[in-house]
């Protein structure tokens, strides 16, 4: 398949692996790149001595296109960005902040800059700002979300409308009937994070991988919204919040329930009752772990099938 996103990133397939902190380092990158999609590196978990070494063993491991996922509410960004830099990562997404401070020196030093939004005003910002991409991520993805709760099937064609950039759709989307749904509503590739959490090659722990291919529907609920608004599996930690959120706790009382080593101690170490365990509903749709690269490719034939289905139907 050739369009505005495989020729962009120079990929075979316009499949993106959301760059998720805690789960996506160098061997899930490069076993997706290897696969023909694009695979992320989520620097948002890493320090910067990490990162590099990340970016390094990925080059190691592929000589296909991978990107880096920065969101720029992070610390160290300035270190991170001058490590991006030196080791000329061709990709970088963005998100969580003004995209106009970082694109135009990414773009300057070589690389391809992608940023996340949640809603047509922060797109139109992005077309302003020169990115080569956006990501429009519906309420239905995993971790840090839009307060504005929009779903990826209003969100896409919203978008779609409202800029001529090229765009990927996130949210939702864990197989290949959902690829074909984001493509028939505007967009022309898909960011997917939930279905790669449950692969061989992601770092989350394996009772965390466990417990996401034994997601029911339901079992997520967006949460924190006080803070940034954050979609959960629903365990004791979530429970804990919902009741603090009840009583009426302040932004400072839930700062300090979520604490500093939360997302860790849940998606990293695997603690499912005290950790943060951050995923999308579309968890409900993953079924077994799997290699990434083979994830990959029945992503890719399912969305054939699909379109060939639809196509025989009608």
């Amino acid at each position: 398949m050739q369009n505005r996103i495989t020729q962009l990133f120079n990929i075979q397939y316009p499949i993106i692996q959301a760059g998720m902190i805690w789960c996506s380092g160098w061997k899930l990158a490069a076993a997706v790149s290897n696969a023909g999609g694009l695979g992320l590196i989520g620097a948002g978990s890493m320090y910067p001595d990490t990162l590099r070494e990340h970016i390094q063993k990925c080059k190691a491991a592929t000589d296909k296109p991978f990107g880096v996922n920065v969101p720029l509410l992070y610390p160290d960004l300035e270190e991170h960005f001058k490590i991006i830099m030196e080791e000329k990562v061709p990709v970088i997404v963005t998100s969580a902040g003004n995209p106009k401070t970082w694109t135009k020196k990414l773009q300057d030093n070589g690389a391809k800059v992608i940023h996340v939004v949640s809603n047509v005003k922060f797109a139109r910002k992005c077309e302003e700002a020169g990115v080569d991409a956006i990501v429009a991520e519906g309420f239905e993805a995993g971790g840090h979300n839009g307060r504005e709760e929009t779903t990826t099937f209003c969100l896409i064609p919203m978008i779609r409308e409202a800029v001529s950039l090229p765009l990927i759709a996130a949210g939702g989307i864990a197989n290949g009937r959902g690829i074909f749904g984001a493509l028939a509503l505007g967009a022309e590739g898909v960011q997917v994070g939930s279905r790669f959490v449950a692969s061989v090659e992601s770092s989350a722990h394996p009772s965390f991988k466990d417990r996401v291919i034994h997601t029911q529907e339901g079992d997520t609920e967006l949460s924190l919204k006080q803070l940034t608004p954050v979609r959960l599996l629903k365990n004791k930690f979530y429970q804990d919040v919902k009741a603090a959120e009840l009583r009426g706790a302040s932004t400072l009382e839930l700062v300090e329930l979520l604490g500093s080593r939360r997302a860790k101690r849940g998606m990293y170490e695997g603690d499912l009752e005290e950790g943060e365990l951050e995923i999308g509903q579309a968890a409900a749709l993953v079924h077994d772990i799997k290699p990434a690269g083979e994830i990959v490719q029945e992503m890719w034939q399912e969305f054939l099938a699909a379109k060939a289905r639809l196509c025989a139907d009608w």
